[in-house]
C-alpha cells in the first residue's frame, strides 16, 4: 500500500524494487551524533483542578471541565503536532531537501494514501512553517503529475502516466504513478490515489482562501478529474479501476476474468473518495468564478452519487467492488468475496458522502463485527480476502500488510466518524491505543498482527507520518470544520461529559483566526462571536461566512441551558516560545555542537530582526522559530531526564530518540538556510529583506 515495504524484521524488499536498487527507496535512519540545546521551560501536560461538583483541566492546547481523561487526550494530540520533550512529534518529519514533509526517516518520499487521513484531519491546525512545508510536498504530485509524456521513476517503474494522473508516491525529480509493490506489470494507474489527492489539495486550497494558489492549482486538479472520468460507465455511472487501483493498493486485483487475466471492476472507493474530492473542486470553483466549471463539476457529482445505489448492500453498507458479469466483493458472510471493506465505509461517514441514516446504518453493521477492531484499530478487511491475485500467506497473509494489517491514515477517517456519529468512546479507545505506541517512541505504519505491533520491531525507535493521524481527527471531530466556497461550518461534536471546553488553538479560515469553546450538553441554544450575539446557527451546526466573521473570530457555543460564565478562548502566541527567548547551554561533543549552536543563534537573531521589520508572521520566521524551538525541547527532554521527572526509553531506543531530537534541530537549519540563499539574487523585495534580516544576523 502506498509504499514499498520491509518484512518486519528482516530488513528486506517486499517483491517490488521500489524499496532497493536504482531508483528505489532506501533506508534512512538518522545518524546524527550531536546534542542540541537551549534553556528548559516547564513541562506541563495539563493539570487538574479540582472544582465543587467536577474537576476543570488546564492545558496548553485544550481546557475545559467535566470528562478530564478525554481532555487530557485532547491535550497530548495537540501537542504532537509542535516540538515537544515527551512525545514524537511533526517536526521530526521535516525534510531538507524539499523544505517539505517526509514519510519517515526509512520513508524518504511522501505518498498520497498514507498522508491523506493525517493530512485531511490536521489540515484546519496547521500554521507555517508547516503550511508551506505540506505544499510543498504536495507539490511533488502536482509539479510531476502524469501529462501523457513525462517517465516516471527508474526501470521498471519508469511508466509514462496519462494526463492528470497523480501517483503512488514522488520526491523530487522521481514519481511512481501506480503502486510499485507485488506485480506491477498488471497494475493498473494510481485511480483512487489521485481522487484523495485531489481531496488533500482541494481541502488545503478552501481553506487558505488563497486566490493565487487557486488560479494555479484548479486546472491541475481539473485535469485529475478529468483523468477519473475516462473511468466512468454511463450506463451505471461506477467507475472501473484495475489491480492496485484502490487507495490501499495492491490488495484489489479487479475482475479476475474466466481466462485467469485480471481486468477492471467498479470500484467502490474509487466512486466515494471522487465524490468527496468534486465536492470540494466545485467550492474551488465557486470561489474562483467559474459558473460553467461550477455546473459541470456538481453534475459529474450527482450523476456518481446515483451509481452508489448498485454498489449498497441491503444492510446500508458499501461492497468493496462489483464485476462487470455482476459478482460482487464484500458482501459480509457470503461464500465468496465475503468479507467486510471498511475504507469505502468510513470515509462515506467522514467526508458525508453518506447521509445521515445510512452513516448510522453503516457503523451499526461494522460495530457488530468485533474483528473488524480487535485492538481498537479498524482493520481494512475483516476477515481475510478470498479474492487478491496473491495467496493470503507471508506478507499477503491476514493481519500483516494490506489485507488485515492497520493503517492510521484509515484509523484518522474512522475517528472522524466517530465524532459525527457521536461514538466518542470510540474515538478514546483509537487515542488510548495510539499512546500505547507513542509511549515507546514506536510511530510506525502499518500495524502488524491486526493493529497490535510494529512493522519494523529492529528499529530502535519508529516513526511515520501516518501514524499521527488518529491524533489530528481526534481534534478535527470535535468541529468537523466544512470549509465552503461562502464560510466555514462548525459541526460540534462534544462528548457529553465535558461540560466546558476551549480549544485554545486557532484553526485557519483564509487569513482570518476562528477559536471555538463551548459550555453545556445539548442542542445549540445560543452563540456569541466576540461577545456578540450570533444568530446564524440551528440546533447542530453554526455558520461563519467569511465577509462576516472577525479577522480574529472568538466563538463561543452554549448547549442546552449551559451558561457562559466569563469563559474565553484564547489564542497560543505567534512569538517564539521561552526555549527560543533565552540563551542556549552547552551539554557535550562541544566541537559539534559549538557549530550547531551558532546556527541556533543566528536563527534567533533573525527571527528577531524579521520581528522588527514587520516580517514575523511570515514563512521564514516561523521555520526559524520552529527550529529554535526545537533545539530548547531537545535539552529540555536531557534536563528533565536527568532530573526524573520523565522516563528515559529502554535500551537504545533512548540514544535514538536523542539523535532524533537533535537530527531535527539540523535539518531545519539547513533548509531554511538553503531557501535563504535563493533569496540572495531575486528581485522581489520582501524576499530581498529577509535575505537581508538573514545576512546581519550573522554579524
Amino acid at each position: 500500500m502506498g509504499r514499498a515495504r520491509f518484512r518486519a524484521g528482516e530488513g528486506q524488499s517486499v517483491t517490488s524494487p521500489s524499496s532497493h536498487g536504482s531508483g528505489g527507496l532506501r533506508l534512512r535512519f538518522a545518524a546524527a551524533c550531536c546534542v542540541v540545546l537551549g534553556l528548559v521551560v516547564t513541562l506541563n501536560p495539563g493539570s487538574i483542578v479540582a472544582g465543587t461538583d467536577d474537576s476543570r483541566f488546564e492545558g496548553k492546547h485544550y481546557r475545559g471541565r467535566g470528562d478530564v481523561e478525554y481532555l487530557r487526550l485532547l491535550e497530548t494530540a495537540g501537542r504532537m503536532f509542535q516540538p515537544d520533550p515527551e512525545l514524537q512529534n511533526l517536526s521530526m518529519l521535516y525534510m531538507p531537501s524539499w523544505n517539505g514533509l517526509v514519510e519517515g526517516p526509512t520513508w524518504d518520499a511522501w505518498w498520497i494514501q498514507n498522508s491523506y487521513g493525517t493530512t485531511y484531519a490536521i489540515l484546519p491546525f496547521l500554521r507555517e512553517p508547516f503550511t508551506t512545508f505540506l505544499q510543498n510536498a504536495q507539490d511533488l504530485w502536482f509539479d510531476q503529475m502524469g501529462d501523457g509524456k513525462r517517465v516516471g521513476a527508474t526501470p521498471p517503474l519508469d511508466w509514462v502516466a496519462p494526463d492528470g494522473c497523480l501517483c503512488d508516491a514522488a520526491r523530487p525529480g522521481w514519481i511512481v504513478y501506480k503502486q510499485g509493490d507485488g506485480r506491477t506489470k498488471i497494475h493498473d494507474w494510481g485511480m483512487e490515489f489521485t481522487a484523495a489527492g485531489v481531496v488533500l489539495q482541494s481541502e488545503l486550497l478552501l481553506i487558505s482562501r488563497d486566490a493565487k494558489a487557486i488560479a494555479h492549482y484548479v486546472p491541475l486538479l481539473e485535469r485529475s478529474a478529468n483523468f477519473i472520468e475516462t473511468r466512468r460507465d454511463p450506463t451505471n455511472n461506477l467507475f472501473l479501476a484495475g489491480p492496485a487501483g484502490n487507495l490501499l493498493a495492491p490488495s484489489f486485483a479487479g475482475w479476475h476474468r474466466p481466462d485467469g487475466t485480471y481486468d477492471k471492476a467498479y470500484l467502490a472507493g474509487l466512486s466515494i473518495t471522487y465524490i468527496a474530492a468534486l465536492d470540494r473542486l466545485i467550492e474551488l470553483e465557486k470561489l474562483a468564478g467559474r459558473k460553467e466549471q461550477v455546473s459541470l463539476y456538481t453534475q459529474r457529482r450527482d450523476l456518481a452519487r446515483r451509481g452508489l445505489a448498485l454498489l449498497t448492500t441491503d444492510e446500508g453498507y458499501f461492497i468493496r467492488s462489483l464485476d462487470p458479469d455482476g459478482v460482487k466483493h464484500g458482501v459480509y458472510g457470503a461464500e465468496r468475496h465475503g468479507y467486510f471493506e471498511a475504507s469505502p465505509n468510513h470515509d462515506a461517514i467522514a467526508f458525508r458522502v453518506a447521509d445521515d441514516a445510512q452513516a448510522e446504518r453503516i457503523f451499526r453493521k461494522m460495530a457488530s463485527l468485533p474483528g473488524l477492531r480487535p485492538h481498537a484499530f479498524v482493520l481494512p478487511n475483516y476477515p481475510s480476502y478470498d479474492d487478491m491475485y496473491e495467496k493470503p500467506e507471508g506478507l499477503w497473509g491476514y493481519g500483516t500488510w494490506v489485507n488485515g494489517g492497520h493503517w492510521s491514515t484509515c484509523e484518522a477517517r474512522m475517528v472522524l466518524g466517530y465524532y459525527r456519529l457521536g461514538q466518542f468512546e470510540d474515538a478514546r479507545r483509537s487515542m488510548r491505543q495510539l499512546l500505547t505506541f507513542a509511549d515507546r517512541f514506536r510511530m510506525d505504519n502499518p500495524l502488524t498482527k491486526c493493529g497490535s505491533d510494529v512493522y519494523q520491531p529492529n528499529q530502535p525507535i519508529n516513526l511515520c507520518y501516518d501514524t499521527f493521524g488518529p491524533a489530528a481527527a481526534f481534534m478535527r471531530g470535535l468541529f468537523e470544520y466544512l470549509y465552503r466556497a461562502d464560510g466555514l461550518t462548525l459541526v460540534p461534536h462534544v462528548p457529553p461529559g465535558i461540560t466546558e471546553l476551549e480549544q485554545c488553538d486557532p484553526v485557519r479560515f483564509g487569513n482570518k483566526r476562528v477559536l471555538v469553546s463551548t459550555v453545556g450538553a445539548g442542542p445549540i441554544t445560543a452563540v456569541r462571536v466576540n461577545g456578540r450575539k450570533w444568530k446564524q446557527f440551528d440546533r447542530t451546526t453554526v455558520f461563519l461566512p467569511y465577509a462576516k466573521t472577525p479577522d480574529e473570530a472568538k466563538v463561543q457555543i452554549v448547549f442546552g441551558d449551559g451558561k457562559l460564565a466569563g469563559g474565553r478562548a484564547s489564542a497560543r502566541a505567534s512569538s517564539s516560545s521561552a526555549a527560543s527567548e533565552n540563551k542556549s547551554s552547552l551539554g557535550r561533543s562541544p566541537s559539534q555542537l559549538a557549530t550547531l549552536e551558532k546556527r541556533v543563534a543566528r536563527l534567533r537573531v533573525f527571527e528577531g530582526r524579521l520581528a522588527a521589520a514587520g516580517l514575523g508572521g511570515g514563512y521564514e520566521a516561523a521555520h526559524a522559530r520552529l527550529a529554535v524551538d526545537c533545539a530548547g525541547v531537545a535539552a529540555e527532554r536531557k534536563q528533565l531526564i536527568e532530573a526524573g521527572k520523565i522516563r528515559p526509553l529502554a535500551g537504545p531506543s533512548e540514544a535514538a530518540a536523542e539523535t532524533c531530537y537533535a537530527d531535527t534541530v539540523t535539518k531545519l537549519c539547513t533548509g531554511l538556510e538553503t531557501v535563504l540563499k535563493t533569496y540572495e539574487h531575486v528581485s522581489d523585495p520582501r524576499k530581498q529583506q529577509v535575505y537581508e534580516a538573514w545576512m546581519k544576523a550573522a554579524q
